[in-house]
């Protein structure tokens, strides 16, 4: 006999919640090679592996656009032209985003600039009613060489630089930057907002110190077995770079020492013909562009690292070699001098002697140099990225309530 077909209770299944959706604009992203693009690929990368859905709008590497998934990030290219100015750069055709912004319904848009890119996404997330983060990686020296404004006008091209930045950014919910020196330089400018320092953060499981002979490491470069010193970033006009190999010669007066330089720039020929011209053109390495995942091998190749920049908001290269081990010897510039406290020393820009003395300091020195790679460790740990993308998920929440 068939039992009666019991009616169930009416019980609310909630709906499967999707995953928070981040839209991140850029000016600059892989290929790209600059602190700001490595930042964004690894923001944008992080968020995606702890489960967010990760968009990032930025131009084309080639001219058309395009759009493609990537390291789990879904990436639309804008159409792009060369930059007159710097024939090996490209900018952005401008263009309006409110078609993409609804297409892809953003939970929020974190912006990485005031440009092209940036501007246009802020100005179509307003249209959109959609929440904006902005991250500041601005400095107006890091562009004067790229526009060839002359040295007596930059202080009045500044100022209107920042006064773009302040109408721009000044429409975001949230605006961070990477070190609290940063954001008081935002404030220095007359930008009356407040602004979050967050930390861009290192992959401390990726970059730490090296127990294999610095031999081993420095094969894989083709470099000679000697006291290295390391440079990794733009060989740029702001970086300051000819005071390294100028400070060659007198570190050579103490030990046998050479220079390695990681990276691209429009100063590469002419810190090659300063190496000639003062003879240590032996002694002075370009490595070019080394992809990602062998740059912890960069690091282990070297004994002390080198950042003579000068318009440094937090240095991304200096953190990943100070978590690498890394004796560090810095510019008293910017932001740089937060990141050296016991783990090497500061010298004023220009100052050559200094420079070179404190490099022979290190290179001459094992238990020096081991007690200053130590504590650069113990600082880099402050700045593990995992809790720069926990920060950052938190404020996204923040501004979407």
């Amino acid at each position: 006999m068939a039992m009666p077909l019991r009616s169930l209770p009416d019980v609310a299944v909630p709906a499967p919640q999707r995953p928070r959706r981040v839209l991140i604009s850029t000016d600059t992203y892989p290929p790209d090679v600059n602190g700001a693009a490595y930042f964004t690929h690894r923001l944008a990368t992080g968020l995606a592996a702890r489960g967010n859905e990760v968009h990032v709008v930025c131009q084309s590497e080639s001219g058309p656009p395009a759009a493609d998934v990537v390291d789990g990030v879904i990436v639309h290219r804008l159409r792009s032209a060369p930059l007159l100015v710097h024939p090996t750069m490209r900018v952005t055709v401008p263009t309006r985003l409110d078609r993409l912004i609804a297409g892809i319904g953003p939970d929020v848009l974190h912006a990485q600039g005031h440009f092209v890119v940036g501007r246009a996404a802020i100005a179509a997330a307003r249209r959109a009613d959609v929440p904006i983060v902005a991250t500041n990686h601005f400095m107006p020296d890091n562009l004067f060489q790229f526009g060839h404004i002359p040295e007596r006008l930059r202080a009045g091209a500044g100022r209107l630089a920042w006064r773009d930045f302040r109408r721009i950014f000044g429409r975001a919910d949230h605006i961070t930057t990477p070190t609290p020196l940063a954001a008081k330089l935002l404030a220095d400018q007359g930008f009356a907002r407040e602004v979050e320092p967050v930390s861009c953060g290192i992959d401390l499981t990726r970059f730490h110190p090296h127990t294999e002979p610095k031999a081993w490491a420095r094969k894989l470069f083709d470099l000679p077995d000697r006291p290295t010193a390391l440079f990794v970033g733009r060989l740029d006009e702001e970086k300051c770079l000819d005071q390294l190999v100028r400070a060659l010669p007198l570190v050579v007066n103490e030990t046998d020492a050479q220079v390695a330089f990681v990276g691209r720039g429009n100063q590469r020929a002419e810190l090659e013909r300063l190496a000639r011209r003062i003879g240590v053109s032996e002694r002075v390495f370009f490595l070019g562009f080394v992809p990602d995942e062998t740059m912890p091998q960069a690091f282990a190749a070297a004994d002390v690292f080198a950042m003579p920049g000068i318009a440094e908001l937090q240095s991304i290269a200096t953190l990943e070699a100070m978590a690498s081990g890394l004796p560090v010897v810095a510019a008293d510039a910017m932001a740089l001098p937060h990141l050296v406290d016991g783990n090497g020393y500061l010298f004023q820009p220009g100052d050559v002697v200094a420079l070179a003395r404190h490099l022979s300091a290190v290179l001459t020195d094992d238990d020096l140099r081991a007690r200053l790679g130590k504590a650069s460790r113990e600082l880099a740990l402050t700045h593990d990225d995992r809790s720069s993308l926990a920060r950052f998920e938190q404020i996204y929440d923040e501004v979407a309530r």
